[in-house]
C-alpha cells in the first residue's frame, strides 16, 4: 500500500460521493408529496413506483410488514410511514436520513456555498430509490436493502441491472460510501469504495463496524467543501490526508482509512 501525503491537484468538481442510506429518518417536511419526476435519475421511476406501490399495498397488512421489513414491535409506526408514502410531505434527501454518519457529516452547518457543493456532489443509496441526490425531495419511508417484499425476489435482483446502468452513466468519478448491501444494489464500474480499519498498538488491524459510519460521514464532507479536483484515487486520498485523515491506497479502487 501506498501512504498518500498532501499533493497539488488543479481545482474544480467533478465527484459525485454516493452515501450510505440510513434506518432512521427524520419526519415531516415542508414539502408537498412525493413527485417522481422531481427526483433525479428518472431512468429509475418505473421501478420506484412499483416499489411505492408494493409499500403501500403491504401496509393494509401489519403482519406481514412486520415480517418483510423485519419490524420489532416498537416499530410498527414505521408500517404508517408506508401507507402514506405517497400523501407525506417531503423534504432533501440529505435532511431525510438521519444517525452517526449524518451526524458526522453535519449538513446544517456547512456554509451556503458548502450546501450548493453538497447538492452537486452527494448522492444516497436506496432501496426504494435507488439513488437520490442531496437536494432530491422525499418523504419518510421504511424498506432496508436486505427486505424482500411479497411478489418480488430480492431487492438486488430488482435493482441491479438499470440502478447499475444509469450509475455508470454518470460522467463524474465515483466515490462509493455505501455498505455493502447497498453496493449490491447497484456496483458502479469504476467506483472507488472505503475501508476503514482501526489499528491496535502492536500494529494488528480489524475492520471498524460502528464508528465506520462516522468516518465516512467526515469523508464525505471534506469532499463537499474541498476546492480540489478529484478526478482519482490519488487526488481523493489527499484531500482525506489533508483533513489530517491517515489514508493509505490499496488499490485504483479501494482506499483505506486507518484509525487508532
Amino acid at each position: 500500500m501506498r501512504v498518500i501525503t498532501d499533493d497539488q491537484f488543479s481545482y474544480g468538481v467533478a465527484v459525485l460521493v454516493i452515501l450510505p442510506p440510513s434506518e432512521t429518518k427524520s419526519d415531516g417536511g415542508p414539502g408537498s408529496p412525493l413527485d417522481l419526476d422531481a427526483l433525479s435519475f428518472g431512468d429509475l421511476n418505473p421501478i420506484r413506483k412499483t416499489l411505492g406501490d408494493a409499500l403501500v399495498t403491504l401496509a393494509a397488512d401489519l403482519d406481514a410488514s412486520q415480517k418483510a421489513l423485519g419490524l420489532g414491535r416498537t416499530q410498527l409506526d414505521e408500517v404508517d410511514r408506508n401507507a402514506d408514502l405517497w400523501l407525506s410531505p417531503t423534504r432533501p434527501a440529505i435532511e431525510r436520513y438521519t444517525g452517526v454518519l449524518y451526524d458526522a457529516l453535519d449538513h446544517a452547518s456547512l456554509t451556503k456555498a458548502g450546501k450548493a457543493k453538497a447538492t452537486e456532489r452527494l448522492a444516497i443509496g436506496s432501496a426504494l430509490f435507488g439513488v437520490v441526490r442531496a437536494a432530491d425531495p422525499i418523504p419518510a419511508y421504511r424498506l432496508s436493502g436486505g427486505s424482500k417484499l411479497p411478489g418480488f425476489g430480492t431487492l438486488t435482483s430488482v435493482w441491479k441491472r438499470e440502478l447499475s446502468a444509469t450509475l455508470d452513466a454518470v460522467d463524474d468519478f465515483v466515490v462509493d460510501l455505501r455498505s455493502g448491501i447497498y453496493q449490491q444494489l447497484g456496483p458502479v464500474s469504476g467506483a472507488v469504495t472505503a475501508t476503514v480499519v482501526t489499528e491496535a498498538a502492536d500494529g494488528s488491524r480489524k475492520v471498524v463496524s460502528h464508528f465506520n459510519k462516522h468516518y465516512k460521514g467526515l469523508m464525505a464532507r471534506e469532499l463537499v467543501r474541498t476546492r480540489r479536483t478529484v478526478r482519482d484515487v490519488d487526488a481523493l486520498a489527499a484531500v482525506l490526508a489533508d483533513a489530517g485523515q491517515r489514508v493509505e491506497i490499496a488499490s485504483l479502487a479501494e482506499i483505506v482509512v486507518v484509525t487508532e
